[in-house]
């Protein structure tokens, strides 16, 4: 009786509190509205700072599911015109940057981590990658940017892929996780397609109407085309309940709808060639017969490189108009001003390369440095002397500007370690519905390394969470889920 009594004692002293609370928040936002009206925005990010502080402390891992959903809608302080400087994603760089602090006192405490995740051979190449950006970063040109550079791949890094293996063991967590960006995602999408029908779906206009969520339509495009595999794969799975796979259906055919009038070609390409690694998969094709494949085809390529730049020159079809012209315009290197810039990028990451080869400038440098490296005749209409438009257009030439041969050896490594472990797992994993999901993030991932040719967006919340998360699922699958007793010696190391 005396407990029962404490008891609403307690309820209703909490309840009078959160009214309490709620009142003078309110009274705060009218104090604010009148007289501080350039403080609205930091006031009215408290009650999503508190929220996010107490996950982080009581419900550290619950936190990925909402760091997950805010993604997609996350907006940068320039956005919001509150930075000129130093950028941030708001709320998801803050709320990384919280679950790695609150995971490194957890590990330093109780040693939370999971030492087979961390001694995972992908695991290892990262933290080689790391080891090697903290190197350059001591040797950088610009070591407050390098820094900053590496703070923030650590954060992702962190909250996106060392804290998910405690998540992801349950196979309903990946859903869960792919299911709360999905969401989100789709309201981009329609905030996206509304403004963009309202100039008939133009193609000059899609580069701005995924503004503020999005910077350009490359990595909106990136975004949908990573997701698109995934969402498919989940239809298919039939333990699920059918609201959740009709939910998946609509997100799949909502995302090809956005994917189509992005424009973003890119983001075309890159889901061709996932599905051509599905075709590769559904006829057994040994990852070792491809690599060799693609190396033969790239030694080609160096050979003969003159007469095939010569043969794309003559292709004049510009990327406007109609979805046909700009599909044709992907291979368009002599009036297309976007593959026109992205080669002038790529050329001055190649010269920056030949005057620091081991070290590089430094990462996170490439923006700030390149501008001296640009030849007039490579020149474009878009072309820019202050850092802005991008980086260096490349996951790969980009660490080899900034980091030197070591930094590109080291991306390579990874992502040819990341197809070998698609190709393994797709073979050997024991349940049907495994594998269903194991493939859809393998071919999201796919999506991402193909892009990597074309663009780098691994340095922003938007794709470093998505990235990182579904490389963690490959390495959950590969430790934590049942394999087949003989794999038909389907050998898929190269």
């Amino acid at each position: 009786m005396i407990m029962q009594l404490l008891q609403k004692i307690r309820q209703l002293c909490w309840a009078n509190f959160s009214l309490l609370m709620g009142l003078t928040f309110a009274l705060g936002n009218v104090y604010i509205m009148v007289y501080k009206k350039d403080y609205f925005y930091p006031y009215n990010i408290l009650p999503l700072a508190f929220f996010i502080l107490y996950a982080a402390v009581f419900h550290l891992q619950n936190l990925v599911f909402f760091l997950a959903f805010a993604t997609p809608l996350a907006i940068s302080l320039k956005e919001m015109g509150l930075s000129q400087g130093p950028d941030l994603s708001i709320p998801t760089e803050p709320v990384m940057a919280g679950i790695m602090l609150m995971y490194l006192i957890k590990q330093v405490s109780k040693g939370v981590s999971d030492k087979n995740f961390l001694r995972h051979p992908i695991s290892q190449i990262i933290f080689l990658q790391l080891l090697w950006m903290l190197i350059t970063t001591l040797s950088s040109t610009d070591m407050v940017v390098s820094l900053k550079y590496l703070i923030s791949r650590l954060w992702f890094i962190f909250s996106c892929y060392i804290i998910i293996p405690h998540l992801f063991q349950n196979r309903q967590n990946i859903i869960r996780f792919v299911m709360a960006y999905a969401s989100a995602m789709a309201i981009v999408v329609f905030y996206t397609s509304v403004r963009h029908l309202a100039y008939n779906f133009n193609h000059k206009a899609a580069d701005w109407v995924v503004s503020p969520f999005y910077n350009d339509h490359t990595a909106y495009g990136a975004a949908l085309a990573m997701f698109i595999p995934v969402l498919l794969t989940i239809v298919f799975i039939k333990s699920l309940s059918k609201a959740t796979r009709a939910t998946a259906l609509a997100f799949f055919l909502l995302f090809i709808f956005a994917s189509i009038v992005s424009y973003a070609r890119a983001g075309w390409l890159s889901l061709a060639v996932a599905m051509m690694v599905f075709a590769t998969l559904l006829l057994k094709v040994r990852f070792r017969t491809l690599f060799i494949v693609f190396a033969i085809s790239g030694s080609v390529f160096a050979l003969f490189q003159t007469e095939i730049m010569l043969a794309l020159s003559q292709n004049t079809t510009d990327s406007e108009g109609s979805f046909e012209k700009n599909i044709a315009s992907v291979s368009n290197i002599s009036t297309d001003a976007s593959n026109l810039e992205r080669l002038n990028r790529w050329s001055c990451a190649l010269r920056m390369w030949e005057d620091k080869p081991v070290m590089g400038w430094g990462p996170g440098t490439y923006m700030f440095k390149y501008a001296p490296y640009q030849l007039s005749r490579e020149l474009t209409i878009i072309s820019t002397n202050f850092g802005t438009n991008g980086n260096a257009h490349s996951e790969y030439l980009g660490p080899l500007a900034e980091q030197g041969v070591p930094g590109l050896i080291i991306v390579v490594i990874l992502f040819v370690y990341i197809c070998s472990l698609g190709y393994r797992l797709y073979y050997s994993l024991a349940a049907k519905e495994d594998r269903l999901l194991c493939l859809g993030l393998f071919l999201g991932l796919m999506t991402y390394i193909t892009h990597g040719f074309f663009n780098n967006f691994l340095d922003t919340d938007k794709l470093s969470l998505p990235f990182w998360a579904f490389l963690a699922g490959l390495v959950c699958f590969d430790l934590y889920y049942r394999k087949r007793e003989k794999i038909n010696n389907l050998s898929t190391t190269p």
